[in-house]
């Protein structure tokens, strides 16, 4: 496999993506005729990247695939231009770097099936573990504070059953203590509207005529 690298091209990185994503994974001198057909700036540059990575690896463009082109986003170069009243508007002039990397297909599966390396524990990691075994011994002591709860709140949990239990009987009582004195007053308010008061006697006129026979005499 064989790689070839094109730094700062004047490029954007989105118009020369759209020729890259055309020619990867095809074969070398396919991609090469395809690329002189295409119209586009990005076409005729990553056209000699791929040429350059084939003879970078002295290869034969017939016997080799395009494994990866890659293009990444680099510096952007910063102009202006003069506006109305006196302002100025900003140019942006994006580039790009053009990644291409070529090979046969059978290297292809080997950067596939390329083995992970097996990482040693380090001393640090391993005295670390023992401590965590420790404190993992050591937890199920904190299962006896919600034993330590249920027992304290008992006490709380039996005060307000027997609250609860001493309501109703109170209410009861005071009713009992209530019946009697409501009918009493109730006899009481039925005696008074049955017995009505008395009509005083009415006055005798019989003085007043007197009075008026001892004048005629």
């Amino acid at each position: 496999m064989s790689r070839a690298l094109v730094k700062f091209v004047r490029v954007s990185p989105t118009k020369a993506r759209l020729i890259a994503r055309e020619v990867q994974g095809m074969n070398a001198e396919l991609a090469l005729a395809s690329l002189d057909f295409m119209p586009n700036k990005a076409a005729g540059i990553i056209s000699k990247a791929i040429a350059s990575a084939i003879a970078n690896g002295s290869y034969e463009p017939n016997e080799v695939e395009i494994l990866s082109c890659r293009i990444d986003k680099a510096a952007v170069m910063k102009r202006w231009r003069p506006r109305a009243r006196g302002s100025a508007s900003r140019i942006l002039k994006p580039t790009s770097h053009i990644l291409v990397e070529v090979g046969k297909a059978e290297d292809k599966e080997t950067v596939k099936e390329a083995p992970k390396k097996e990482t040693k524990p380090t001393k640090a990691k391993a005295e670390a573990t023992p401590a965590k075994k420790e404190t993992a011994k050591k937890a199920p002591a904190k299962k006896a504070a919600p034993k330590a709860k249920a027992e304290a709140a008992a006490p709380a949990k039996a005060k307000t059953e027997t609250k609860k239990a001493a309501a109703p009987k109170a209410k009861a009582e005071t009713k009992k203590a209530a019946a009697p004195k409501a009918k009493s007053t109730a006899k009481k308010a039925e005696a008074a509207t049955q017995e009505k008061p008395k009509k005083a006697p009415a006055k005798k006129a019989a003085p007043k005529a007197k009075k008026s026979d001892e004048k005629d005499a």
